[in-house]
């Protein structure tokens, strides 16, 4: 097997992270994320409706959509195709679920929150970094609607980050790139709040299994990260509010 060697940075060194707050002069909430190559847009819209199961049970609900631009890839990809597909969808399930998971749906009752994540350059982690940036579109959100006095409660209750993690070669990698992510022997994700918790972790033996002590190097690699992360996201957003 070919190993792609990182030319930069070392085994357990992310690749550099901007974040780009109020992209959208129309969302109550925006960030734009770079995360080396990979770049993603990410809006929060808030509708006063919410789906009916929900109606009259006093909360509220955030969900979340994800796609690739057609040209996002290497190759282009058809646009229809990509919005069908079980990985869009799944990905839209556990972005949705990680932000939902540091909401208090109790603070912001009858209102919807929806969060769109476009991925502009694909390059590898695409769903972690759509999660670190819909953070912070989400937060800002939130701080939109306090000054608009449409809630009253702060609605957010820590703040959440995800990172991707790999194993080549036997080795453990922290943040895969697109040319690692195809090759990697395990291929994982994990998400945490700032009190280095765990929300989720996805992780696959792709080729050979791994033990407990490489999984164990991951989560530890992934709670560094997103120490990281979390910084430049209080940095991003300077709310005083949590």
């Amino acid at each position: 097997m070919a190993i792609f060697q990182r030319s930069e940075r070392g085994n357990q060194d992310m690749r550099p992270i901007t974040l780009i707050r109020d992209i959208s002069n129309h969302a109550e909430g925006s960030c734009e994320i770079h995360c080396g190559n990979t770049v993603i847009r990410c809006t929060a819209s808030a509708e006063n409706r919410l789906p009916p199961f929900l109606r009259g049970k006093n909360q509220g609900w955030l969900t979340a959509e994800y796609a690739m631009l057609p040209r996002a890839t290497h190759q282009r990809t058809d646009r229809k195709s990509m919005l069908e597909s079980g990985r869009t969808k799944e990905i839209q399930r556990l972005i949705g679920r990680a932000l939902r998971s540091a909401c208090d749906v109790n603070a912001f009752p009858e209102w919807q929150i929806r969060i769109d994540c476009d991925v502009i350059e694909a390059d590898g982690g695409t769903r972690t970094a759509a999660i670190n940036g819909a953070f912070v579109a989400m937060a800002l959100c939130f701080e939109k609607m306090m000054e608009r006095k449409q809630i009253k409660k702060w609605p957010l209750r820590y703040y959440i980050a995800a990172i991707s993690c790999g194993i080549i070669d036997d080795e453990v990698r922290l943040d895969l790139e697109y040319e690692e992510d195809v090759i990697a022997q395990t291929d994982a994700n994990f998400v945490l709040n700032d009190e280095q918790k765990l929300i989720e972790i996805q992780s696959t033996a792709e080729q050979d299994p791994f033990d407990v002590t490489q999984l164990q190097t991951m989560l530890t690699l992934s709670q560094q990260a997103s120490d990281t992360i979390i910084t430049l996201q209080k940095q991003c957003l300077d709310i005083n509010k949590f």
